[in-house]
């Protein structure tokens, strides 16, 4: 949020989802969390996001506090990587309990699931939490997936 924003008394709720209710931002976080950089052309690659909000989202992010923009000058063209601020870092735990209560919600309410955000979730943070609706649902082959053909 803008200073001048800030300088007037802001619900805390819409504080947290100017900062992570874009569309891609909360992915975005993960993915960064999980790799521990992204670069902008691999994240186009990887997920189905318009190089504009990619862009967009990026710059809200960096505006927040809550990824940093880290330029490598040293090489041509300079290579740029985003990673998590320690504002950022404090974020996920939170995402983490959001995604499996939106897992949970979406499984009580038989609203399918997206395949690709089960497999990038393997963790045992996730599997554990999950294994009684993974088993049920028979999303054992999902975490046996790597849709972004990345390496840590």
């Amino acid at each position: 949020m803008r200073r001048a924003a800030c300088e007037e008394s802001t619900n805390p709720y819409h504080y947290v989802l100017h900062c992570i209710g874009g569309k891609w931002k909360m992915t975005i976080l993960h993915e960064i969390h999980t790799f521990g950089k992204i670069r902008f052309n691999q994240t186009l690659r990887v997920l189905p996001i318009s190089e504009k909000m990619l862009s967009q989202q990026l710059k809200e992010l960096v505006d927040d506090g809550l990824i940093q923009r880290i330029v490598d000058g040293s090489t041509y063209p300079p290579q740029i990587d985003y990673v998590l601020t320690n504002a950022g870092e404090q974020l996920i735990p939170a995402m983490d309990m959001l995604y499996v209560w939106s897992v949970r919600q979406m499984h009580e309410k038989d609203i399918p699931l997206d395949m690709d955000a089960l497999s990038v979730h393997k963790d045992d943070r996730y599997t554990e939490q999950l294994k009684d609706v993974i088993e049920e649902r028979h999303f054992q082959e999902c975490l046996m997936r790597d849709p972004t053909h990345r390496k840590k």
